[in-house]
């Protein structure tokens, strides 16, 4: 017997995300990894950047892929299959390419925890109702929500991975000192690779039209901008000639 869609857990996770992503943003402190890790404490134990980051965002992949490869459809079947296979191929990149390029710092176990715990909360919630709620009329994949959304989503995608790159090739091997990021988006706002990752997630929400997509949207544009916030002052701070033109997350706005 398939299992049946339960809606009571659906709706306490999405409250559960928008409620973190408000809180988030009421405490006005960006997670305590790379620039702002801090000085660590003899006791406070920390895995190099790759590690992490790849044990971090596995869950994000395994869960909903697995809750997909277990679903007797097509790949390119019904839309709520096609959304799911796009979040995983978002979360295959975060796990399997992101996580082995990535320069950062080494990362602090307590995040990885609390990462790891939040990962897996919300690719189960995510995969949970793509596979057993969502419902779509045959003609959604002319509807211009979907449409659009697609757009966004490959288009933020885009977007986040040239940032990271020219953020990868920022310094050489061996250099430590920062240095004004340049090209892409760089040029508008001081947190591209966050915008571009935030626009990913708005065309998801509006492809799916789904209250957990939107709470992951809203939790993403909070967590995410408020590090963009955090990175445009620390870069304002420590160069005198940055860009007063550059905004930290919407180009000539915020």
């Amino acid at each position: 017997m398939p299992l049946q869609c339960q809606q009571s857990p659906v709706l306490a996770g999405s409250a559960a995300l928008a409620a973190l992503g408000a809180l988030l943003l009421y405490l006005g402190e960006p997670s305590g990894y790379g620039k702002y890790t801090g000085n660590p404490m003899p006791r406070d134990p920390r895995l190099p950047a790759r590690t992490a980051w790849f044990l971090q965002e596995l869950p994000s992949f395994v869960v909903p892929a697995g809750i997909l490869v277990g679903q007797p459809r097509a790949l390119f079947g019904p839309p709520e299959t096609v959304l799911l296979s796009l979040f995983c191929a978002h979360y295959f990149h975060r796990t399997f390419v992101y996580s082995f390029l990535t320069r950062g710092r080494p990362f602090p176990v307590v995040l990885l925890l609390k990462g790891f715990v939040f990962c897996m909360g919300n690719g189960l919630l995510q995969g949970y109702y793509l596979t057993y709620c969502a419902e779509y009329p045959a003609e959604w994949y002319t509807d211009i929500r979907f449409s659009l959304g697609i757009f966004l989503f490959i288009l933020g995608m885009g977007i986040n991975i040239h940032s990271d790159y020219i953020l990868r090739h920022l310094r050489k091997p061996g250099e430590i000192a920062y240095k004004i990021p340049q090209g892409g988006l760089f040029t508008y706002v001081s947190g591209a690779n966050f915008l571009g990752e935030i626009i990913e997630w708005i065309g998801f929400a509006l492809a799916s039209w789904s209250l957990p997509a939107l709470a992951f949207a809203f939790f993403s544009f909070c967590f995410l901008g408020l590090r963009a916030f955090h990175h445009h002052r620390f870069y304002l701070k420590i160069f005198e000639d940055y860009p007063k033109s550059r905004k930290a997350l919407i180009p000539f706005i915020f």
